[in-house]
């Protein structure tokens, strides 16, 4: 246990090394465009928040049953859940930061502990300012107080604080074993418990608003409950946190290989078939793309059959949603790495011209063959008749063709290595450039069907976005040829990035 002045200490110097690291990355110069566009979405997004806040505001006026603190409350379960799914996008946890300094004469714990209390006040949290400020200012202060809108101002930032904990927690068990994820969803069971005991929402609302009652009275016992949880919550952390680090650093090297003779077949496709190959055994050899594969295998799986036994999502916004999610899952989640793994051994892909255009258009070609995992997952629906034949198959080629278009971009901008094996000790700078892109991935097909749709008739609509997906396709070899030519100007300051 180090004294409280010298864990200060190391505090503002890794906070300020963090500081540096950022601007002295390769991606500095390439993510200031895309930093001011997230920083426009960021207002966006805050602007939406607002509106939300006020429209509960006013809602509330006529509420006669509950007050301005009693709703907000009622509410809280779907806040943190929104906030907890919302972290995957904007922290990176602890122990994703510490490798560049394990070797520096600083106790291991005391970088673990210094990250975790950076993790309390991350961006994600600052956010959520924007719906209870307003919401405060309009519900709480003129009709009750002062008193009562500081009480749950301070309450939300102490639970916001309890999600980022919670959300670390998860994040790297789950690295570790994809097992985990029974964990969250044991505890949001838990949390909807009055909602599944009763079959009815408004009995878990109302269970969560006597914590707003207490709050009318001026009671801190919701405050110090809370602050408990933080203080547990933080000390578990910091041990699983530890516990993951040291358990990277300490490992002993073991490799399992696997004798795949099926892939001759792929011979005759020359280098092309060669990479195709070596795509399917790092899948099968290496943890890092092992993980992500089997990651979005549990997804495409999950949102299927979620879409086929439940009459929920049937709208037509919904399908349209969930479809088009499906169908981009494997290539958000191995398309976005594109170049990040190769980076490990870029030098020897440059060996030989072209090489590397051989390696993209591999890649894409094994992006477009997963598309059938959730095509034959959403047969069920097309059997039962809630989703159309020629829907499926328009958003699939829309998906192989414009949606992979965009996400191979990603490539150019892929600076960061990331290691095949390592789970949890890399390198924590955020690319924004490749988050923009992901994004646009994204959204772009919603606006695009929404508009169809509202001037054109379903069928047409569709067929407009095959027509679309088909063109992409079609000249594929055009714009990946571009994306080749694009990395090789800059084929220097790769290889720089590769070996530092």
């Amino acid at each position: 246990m180090i004294p409280p002045r010298q864990f200060l200490f190391y505090y503002r110097l890794l906070s300020h090394h963090r500081w540096l690291a950022e601007r002295r990355s390769p991606l500095f110069a390439s993510n200031r465009a895309a930093k001011w566009t997230m920083a426009v979405s960021g207002l966006l997004l805050a602007a939406y928040l607002v509106f939300i806040a006020v429209l509960m505001a006013l809602s509330i006026r006529d509420e006669r049953g509950h007050t301005a603190l009693e709703f907000f409350m009622g509410i809280s379960v779907f806040v943190l859940i929104a906030d907890f799914l919302g972290r995957f996008f904007l922290q990176n946890t602890p122990s994703h930061l510490v490798k560049p300094y394990v070797l520096l004469p600083i106790p291991t714990h005391v970088l673990i502990d210094s990250f975790v209390l950076r993790s309390l006040f991350s961006p994600s949290s600052v956010i959520w300012l924007f719906l209870f400020l307003p919401y405060c200012l309009m519900a709480v202060v003129f009709p009750y107080g002062l008193a009562p809108a500081l009480s749950f101002l301070l309450l939300w930032w102490i639970l916001i604080m309890v999600d980022s904990q919670w959300y670390a927690i998860v994040r790297t068990l789950v690295i570790g074993n994809m097992l985990w994820w029974l964990l969250p969803v044991a505890v949001g069971l838990l949390l909807s418990l009055p909602w599944l005991l009763s079959g009815k929402i408004d009995h878990m609302m109302e269970s969560y608003a006597s914590i707003g009652s207490l709050l009318d009275e001026g009671s801190l016992v919701p405050h110090l409950a809370a602050l408990a949880l933080l203080l547990l919550l933080i000390v578990i952390n910091s041990r699983v946190q530890y516990h993951a680090v040291w358990t990277e650093l300490t490992k002993e090297g073991h490799q399992s290989f696997h004798t795949l003779s099926g892939l001759a077949a792929l011979n005759k496709y020359g280098l092309v078939g060669e990479y195709l190959k070596l795509e399917i055994r790092s899948l099968l050899r290496n943890k890092g793309p092992r993980k992500l594969f089997l990651s979005a295998t549990v997804i495409v799986v999950f949102i299927s059959l979620l879409i086929t036994l439940s009459t929920v999502y049937d709208d037509a916004f919904m399908t349209n949603f969930w479809c088009i999610y499906d169908f981009i899952v494997y290539g958000g989640m191995l398309l976005t790495r594109t170049m990040s793994y190769e980076r490990n051994y870029i030098s020897c892909l440059m060996v030989h011209k072209e090489s590397l255009l051989s390696l993209l258009t591999a890649k894409y070609y094994f992006s477009c063959l997963m598309i059938a995992v959730p095509f034959v997952m959403m047969m069920p629906m097309i059997i039962i008749g809630k989703w159309s034949l020629l829907m499926v198959v328009s958003y699939a080629v829309f998906t192989a063709g414009m949606q992979y278009f965009l996400l191979m971009q990603i490539a150019v901008y892929n600076k960061q290595r990331l290691p095949l094996n390592e789970k949890f000790i890399g390198n924590g700078n955020t690319n924004y450039v490749i988050m923009l892109l992901m994004i646009l991935a994204f959204v772009i097909p919603m606006f695009l069907i929404n508009i169809l749709q509202s001037v054109l008739t379903e069928q047409v609509s569709w067929c407009v976005m095959m027509i679309i997906g088909c063109g992409f396709i079609a000249t594929h070899h055009l714009w990946i040829k571009n994306i080749y030519n694009r990395i090789m100007k800059n084929k220097y300051s790769l290889t720089e990035v590769a070996d530092a």
